[in-house]
This record gives structure tokens, sequence and C-alpha cells, in this order.
């Protein structure tokens, strides 16, 4: 054997390595495929599969790279990658080195805020139930948007046009680019500290899906919900819909738009009280006039006119009162009196007493038990006999049967 060339594994795979970074249509190599056996790892760097019909190769992101995706890998998702392919030496296994990820057919933006609109609508934060009504007369607001260019100075122009009664307060914020969705939401959040408005505006002009980027971002979204002061979002123009949009207490499809929203119109309030005015005007006015129709037919009516003559027109009615009242008691007087006769009458002729006073007497044992048969006592029973006037205490010396 000691004409063969003999090498390490660790040899072989740095040799087949080589192999593949030397060789010129591998560096910057763009592979269509479906993400599969996605894993993302506690160090930031994201280890999965990507795979079509026929084959599949390992490919790892590495965190420097993973920080510019605007969206978040999942299974399933077809990507266009960009990167190296080489070996890790430890292993043997050659591998994908990704440095750039893209949605293939849909953008990565596109993804993204399907993403993010899906994950906060799990969360609750587009529910209704915590939108929190506008101020009908906000007397101080707040302006969170850039501090120059068109949108600030429309906003400003439509708010002092409309309710120069209320202060504006402009808090200047980025827009877009790096580091705009968290100066966005400390602007949100140090106005909720310092308690600087009744009502804000957030928002900003038109521009692309990148430039309106910021308010779909997390940051944003979330220190709106959290915001105690009712919020206002008016973002790009009418088409555009953004995360911001969505978490808001209310929608505006420009920052004009928001600005007529945020106040009433003044001119608009003044033809309103104008009307009532002169509805109320209207309405006292033939309320007055029917209150002196009232008044006039009342002092033309006779009591007004000649007050003792009806005073002893009233007399006279009372006195006739009087007249019937006595009649009518004297006739339920006598219709008593009759009645109470003849129930006398009535009741003397079944009393006892009648009875007695016509010769006859009333016979009882001594417990006072009335007698109705010979046969009911013993010879020698005391009895006593009730007449008309007091009674007798007798002894039966004999009984006698019969009805004679």
């Amino acid at each position: 054997m000691s004409d063969r060339r003999i090498i390490s594994v660790a040899q072989l795979n740095g040799y087949v390595k080589g192999l593949l970074e030397q060789e010129r249509l591998i560096p910057g190599l763009w592979i269509r495929g479906e993400i599969s056996n996605y894993r993302p790892h506690p160090s930031g760097h994201m280890y999965f599969t990507l795979k079509d019909g026929e084959a599949s190769v390992s490919a790892v992101m590495f965190r420097s790279d993973a920080a510019r995706l605007r969206f978040r890998p999942e299974n399933g998702l077809q990507v266009l990658a960009a990167g190296r392919v080489s070996v890790f030496v430890r292993s043997g296994q050659y591998q994908l080195y990704v440095s750039e990820l893209h949605a293939d057919g849909a953008g990565d933006l596109f993804i993204a805020f399907e993403q993010l609109k899906e994950k906060f609508g799990r969360e609750g934060l587009f529910d209704p139930a915590h939108k929190k009504p506008l101020p009908a007369y906000p007397r101080r607001i707040g302006v969170i948007t850039a501090p120059s260019g068109a949108a600030v100075r429309d906003i400003l122009h439509i708010l002092a046009a409309r309710w120069p009664l209320c202060e504006v307060r402009v808090l200047p914020v980025l827009v877009q680019g790096p580091g705009a969705a968290e100066d966005i939401a400390s602007a949100i959040r140090l106005a909720n500290e310092r308690d600087c408005a009744d009502l804000l505006i957030v928002g900003r002009g038109g521009g692309s899906a990148e430039d309106l980027w910021a308010f779909n971002e997390e940051p944003v979204a979330r220190a709106i919900f959290q915001s105690r002061i009712p919020i206002i979002s008016g973002v790009g123009h009418e088409p555009d819909v953004t995360i911001a949009d969505l978490v808001a207490d209310l929608r505006a499809a420009t920052p004009s738009n928001a600005a007529e929203l945020a106040v009433p119109d003044r001119a608009e309030l003044s033809r309103r009280i104008a009307a009532l005015s002169a509805s109320g005007t209207g309405a006292l006015t033939l309320r007055l006039r029917r209150e002196r129709e009232k008044l006039s037919a009342r002092m033309r009516s006779p009591v007004m006119e000649s007050p003792m003559g009806f005073i002893n027109e009233r007399r006279l009615y009372a006195d006739h009162l009087r007249s019937r009242l006595c009649d009518l008691a004297g006739m339920r007087l006598s219709a008593g009196r009759e009645r109470f006769a003849r129930a006398a009458a009535t009741l003397n002729a079944v009393s006892p007493l009648a009875v007695l006073g016509r010769g006859y007497a009333l016979a009882s044992r001594e417990d006072g038990s009335p007698l109705r048969r010979a046969a009911d006592v013993q010879p020698g029973a005391r009895i006593t006999l009730q007449l008309a006037e007091g009674g007798l205490g007798c002894t039966v010396d004999e009984i006698k049967e019969g009805n004679g």
C-alpha cells in the first residue's frame, strides 16, 4: 500500500469543500424551493430544508442575514434562496448557506403583512370592543408624523380651518427607514405619559409599501393598542392599508381625512346652531301665540267679566244640591224605618216570648236544656217552667204518655 495516497476524512471533506467553492456556477446561486423542517435556533441562526418534487437540500441562514428578513419563514412557503453551496467538514454534509431569502410569487412585504395581520388578529388587537370613542370637541390634538412635508402641512391647515379652538402639538418622528417604527412608538408612549392631548393623529403621506412599512411593524401596533388616548391613523392614500390602520380607534383614508375626522367643522356647526336657533325661536313664537289666544278666550269668559255673578250662580247651585241631598236623606230614612218595623213585627211573631204571652210555658231541666217529651224525665225530677212573667221550680209527680 506504499504507492497509495492515504488522506483523512477531514481532508476529504475539505477537498470536496474546496472544489465546490471554486466552482464558478455554485457561488451566487438562486434556488427555488419549498421550506420544510424549519428550525429557528436561539442563537438567531435558522436551519431548514429546501425541497421540490424530486429532491431536497439542507440550508442554513446565519443570524446576520436572517435579521434583514421582512417576513418569518414557515414550513410550506415557496421561496427563492440566494447563497453558496459548501460542505460542513465535520459531518461531511453539503448544504446551502443562504444569504438572501425572498417569497416566491407574493412579495416579501405582502407575506410579512399577512403574517402580522394573522398574529395580531389572534391576539385581539383588531377587536372592535377595544376601540375607544373619539372626543366630539377635542381641546388638544397631538400629530405624530414627519416634521416637514405635505402631510403635516395639510393636517395643520385643515385643523386650523375647521376647529381653531383646539391646541395642536406636532410630535416629530421618522416615518420610514431604520428606527422609524421605534420612533413612532416612543412618541405615542410619550404623549400618553405626559397627557398632552385628547386625541392623537398618527400617519404620513403616500409612498411605496417599503416607505409605509414602519406602520406595519410590531412596536407601532403595540403602542397604538396600549394607548389610553384615542388614535386616528392616516397613512398613505385611499388604497393603502397598514397594521396601524387596523389597530387604531379610527382609520382615515389619508392624513387630510384624518384631520377632517378629528374635529367638527365650525362652519357646519354654526349652520346647525343657526338652524336650531331659528327652529327654537319659531316654536317659542308659536307657543306664545297659542297661550295668548287661550288667555284672551278666558278673559272673555263670564267668570272674568262678572266674578260675583259666577259666585252667586255657584251658590244657587250649591243650595239646590243641599235641598236634593236633604230630600234624598229623608227618603232613605223613611224607607229604613219601614223596613225596621216590618222586621220587628216578623221577629215578634216568631219570638218564644210572644208564645209565652198567650198562656204557654217553656219546660227545661235543671241544667237548662229544653224538655220536648215526657219520657225525657223521671218522677221526682226537678224541672223549671218559664212563664211570660217569671218562672216556677217544680217536681215531677207523674208522667203521662201521649199528646193529650
